[in-house]
């Protein structure tokens, strides 16, 4: 009963809603889930990209070996009803973020996908979770005959979704369920006036939202009447008010539905607070960040390059921990920088115990790139047309480096000349990683004339492509 062709389908299509979701919400992302229908069914898994390889031994420790979980049930299983849920809060799994949930018409369900490194927080990818534990435990009630295959949908587009569940949840927790702030009007609020140009200038500053109550307590420099207070809705209008507070510490307030005036440090015990930064921005609670947004959406992203592929060939060479972490720091630090500015920038790092020779501007005497000043001049230098050349030394030997090379397959007539000449240089040297960040803040990495994808992305399960039992899937990873 637990692996029938229902069953299966309701799985495979909200996987594949939930994935495509996260993804357009943090990045490339997997998803993987773990259910029992009945309580007389073994756990099952469905884990199509390898998410959950290499955690065999703590789910044989927690549903093979223990029986804890189903005698923990305390729901009597009814497939007709799903409204009963009972949450089963995150694992705690290195690289995951989990959350599950028991109801009659499923007894058991836990959902995975990647704890990216850049995230402002994982509370809205949780939320997001939790939802696809009540839709596949409501098409588990509703059965095949009404099932509408919908749920992948709502996972796909449920961003906006899971960042006010998020928010409102943790309002309930820092100041009660009795407050009257709706959440949704902010939002839309937020992603109107970020897509609003002023004067052909993307918006900068900071606007916070507060409770109505908290208006008399604050002080206020600049506070207007309610008669003159602009309404959220005539985003045109709020869009040239917050020229006023663009680079300073002063800030628009407004409630959800108007623009009180302007502060500079007096929060309330509750406020949200958005900071627009050109074309991307961020959304926190109490200045805890929340998420951030751009291209009008909502995304997890801290907006720094993650380098995870970089990170990746340099552990695997025989640097050392140490020296590894120096240099990753160095370039991380350069690529942020030029992201920061948005300028663009190519990095190339060398492997080779000999430098390899890069017609450019080579420095008589190589920076040591651990001495701050020479680091934070490699930064500027990274402006300059042409590519910074850094030994495995940590040491800068060149900039405005021309990269060349012959054709290869894999060019992107779409990236540029930047992109492609790097493609091509790494084709030709060996032991040379190549960074390429484009003006738009877009961050590639190449070595031996391919651009590189992280580890999992080169996977797809050929064990787990269908749902399967637990213990079957275990044996097979062994």
């Amino acid at each position: 009963m637990a692996n029938n062709g229902f069953i299966r389908r309701c799985i495979t299509e909200t996987i594949e809603g939930l994935r495509e979701g996260l993804t357009l919400f943090s990045g490339p992302s997997r998803a993987a889930v773990i259910y029992a229908v009945t309580p007389d069914d073994p756990m099952y898994i469905f884990d199509p990209q390898n998410l959950l390889v290499g955690h065999e031994p703590k789910f044989k420790e927690l549903y093979i070996d223990s029986g804890d979980w189903r005698n923990k049930c305390c729901i009597k299983y009814d497939k007709k009803k799903f409204s009963n849920l009972i949450p089963e809060q995150n694992l705690e799994l290195a690289g995951l973020i989990s959350h599950g949930g028991r109801s009659s018409s499923i007894v058991y369900q836990m959902w995975f996908t990647d704890h990216h490194p850049d995230m402002c927080t994982i509370g809205p990818t949780e939320r997001w979770l939790e939802h696809a534990v009540y839709r596949f435990s409501h098409d588990m009630a509703n059965e095949e005959e009404l099932y509408t295959g919908i749920s992948g949908c709502f996972l796909k587009e449920y961003a906006t979704h899971a960042v006010r569940d998020f928010i409102v949840d943790e309002m309930n927790i820092l100041i009660g369920w009795d407050t009257r702030m709706r959440i949704y009007p902010i939002l839309e609020a937020v992603l109107k006036i970020s897509r609003t140009p002023e004067e052909g200038r993307w918006p900068r500053g900071k606007l916070i939202f507060v409770e109505n109550e908290s208006i008399p307590k604050m002080n206020f420099i600049l506070e207007l009447p309610k008669t003159e207070q602009p309404v959220l809705d005539n985003v045109k209008h709020i869009r040239k008010l917050l020229q006023s507070v663009e680079n300073s510490d002063l800030k628009l307030v407004a409630t959800e539905n108007t623009i009180v005036g302007i502060t500079r440090e007096d929060h309330p015990d509750f406020f949200i607070s958005v900071d627009y930064r050109g074309r991307h921005g961020f959304l926190a609670l109490n200045d805890k960040p929340v998420c951030s947004f751009s291209d009008g959406r909502f995304k997890s992203t801290t907006h720094k390059a993650k380098l995870v592929q970089v990170e990746e060939t340099l552990m695997d060479t025989d640097m050392g921990a140490e020296k590894v972490t120096a240099l990753f720091k160095i370039i991380t630090g350069i690529v942020h920088s030029a992201a920061n500015h948005r300028h663009g920038c190519s990095i190339v790092i060398d492997l080779n115990e000999s430098p390899v020779f890069i017609m450019g501007h080579s420095l008589l005497h190589p920076l040591d790139l651990k001495n701050q000043e020479n680091y934070e001049l490699s930064k500027s230098l990274s402006k300059v047309d042409g590519a910074l050349h850094i030994g495995v030394d940590i040491k800068l030997y060149g900039f405005a480096c021309l990269l060349e090379g012959s054709y290869v397959p894999g060019e992107n007539r779409a990236r540029g000349a930047r992109f492609n000449s790097a493609l091509r240089f790494t084709a030709e040297h060996n032991n040379v990683i190549v960074i390429v960040v484009s003006s738009d803040t877009l961050v590639s990495v190449m070595m031996g004339g391919a651009v590189l994808e992280t580890k999992w992305k080169l996977e797809t399960s050929h064990i787990c492509n269908i749902p399967m039992p637990l213990e079957k899937w275990v044996s097979a990873n062994k």
